[in-house]
């Protein structure tokens, strides 16, 4: 098998007795109901809101597990792994499926992203 063609990992391992946080799709919308201008803005907002998502439930990015990205711009690579790097690091490396879409819940939004993350439970 070919290695990872970005950032990502062909497969994760989640210990038994993990606790799992599944994270319905987010868009570039910020707290306040804007918006975010353009893809690339968009694309950071995601994974802001994902963030949120993670530290809200006492995980972080690190506890990232699968990421599954919906794109309504087909040639969304470059700016996608910007985003990725600028917001998330080079280190998180969840397992990640980019599937292009026709179209999202309406038309200003060009991505959403939805996630899973698991955190071994101690003791």
């Amino acid at each position: 098998m070919h290695g990872p063609l970005g950032l990502y990992s062909h497969t994760i391992n989640v210990d038994a007795g993990s606790r799992w946080l599944a994270i319905a799709g987010q868009l570039g919308v910020d707290a306040e109901g804007n918006v975010a201008a353009g893809f690339s803005d968009q694309a950071e907002q995601v994974l802001e809101n994902i963030l949120h998502c993670l530290e809200a439930n006492d995980m972080g990015k690190e506890d990232l597990v699968k990421m599954t990205i919906y794109s309504t711009v087909p040639e969304c690579m470059p700016d996608i792994r910007a985003a990725r790097r600028k917001i998330m690091g080079e280190a998180v490396l969840p397992a990640v499926t980019l599937v292009i879409v026709a179209g999202l819940a309406e038309p200003k939004y060009l991505v959403e992203i939805e996630a899973w993350a698991a955190r071994t439970v101690d003791g």
